[in-house]
């Protein structure tokens, strides 16, 4: 059925992307990039599966997609707990059908020097950041391969999300760095070690990207400052990434795997 979302994906992102069919998950969906992500996986013709803590605001995301002659569901998750992970993924799969294409976006942060990092601020950055993104993937990709087993052709996505400081040092967020920087060496494992089920996993490492969440920072005396110093003396848009998500969850990027993309204006460039 042609859907008022499938006359805009071509406006919106200037290719014809048909993920028709597909089911995707998003992970931290219910605001920021996780919002857009699964807004524009929906536009691509995928039923989206919405999942986070705050069930109120994925509710209203629904309600949006919908509206928008889409898909979605809305699936509880709190990726720091294994038995939330097992059981959200398995609600979304008797909700909407089996998993193609999983984004893993949640995340999350402290502002800090190193000296001044605690075992609890530690552990808050990696269990959501690496372990959470880690036991996700595995229990999707479980799940995966038992349906490769019996359809060798069938074609699944894992989408990690990253970030530019996974593959440079940024002040003051050291252990954010260290766990974006684990995900990338995630990601090529698992690249590695489930190619054979044809399972995709890529990630994509996004620069300075403006969001409700850190807008009023980019609007700062220091936020200013900042984006005086990257290369273009700009921020991105959650809409700067659409391009790049259709093509990893498309069944077309079926010789992508393993890879490590940048989406940040040229700032590694630098």
């Amino acid at each position: 059925m042609h859907t008022q979302l499938q006359d805009k994906k071509e406006f919106a992102v200037g290719v014809e992307v048909n993920l028709e069919g597909k089911i995707a998950l998003i992970t931290g969906a219910s605001s920021g990039l996780g919002s857009r992500f699964a807004k524009v996986l929906a536009m691509g013709g995928a039923q989206v599966v919405l999942a986070a803590r705050r069930i109120d605001r994925l509710k209203e995301l629904r309600a949006e997609i919908e509206a928008e002659g889409g898909a979605a569901h809305v699936v509880a998750l709190d990726v720091t707990d294994y038995a939330s992970i097992k059981s959200a993924i398995a609600h979304a799969e008797t909700e909407a059908g089996p998993l193609d294409i999983v984004v893993n976006n949640a995340g999350v942060s402290t502002t800090q020097r190193l000296v001044d990092v605690t075992p609890e601020d530690y552990d808050f950055i990696m269990n959501t950041n690496l372990k959470g993104a880690f036991f996700v993937a595995q229990e999707a990709a479980k799940r995966m391969i038992q349906r490769a087993k019996g359809d060798p052709k069938r074609q699944h996505r894992i989408i990690n999300i990253a970030s530019v400081a996974g593959q440079r040092i940024l002040p003051q967020i050291g252990v954010y760095c260290m766990s974006k920087a684990g995900a990338i060496h995630m990601t090529k494992a698992m690249a590695v070690e489930w190619g054979k089920y044809g399972i995709n996993v890529n990630t994509i490492c996004p620069g300075y990207i403006e969001t409700e969440i850190n807008a009023d920072h980019f609007n700062s005396e220091h936020g200013k400052k900042l984006i005086d110093m990257l290369p273009r003396k700009r921020v991105g848009q959650p809409q700067d990434l659409d391009g790049l998500l259709l093509l990893l969850a498309a069944d077309e990027s079926h010789f992508i795997n393993g890879a490590v993309i940048s989406a940040d204006d040229g700032m590694t460039a630098q």
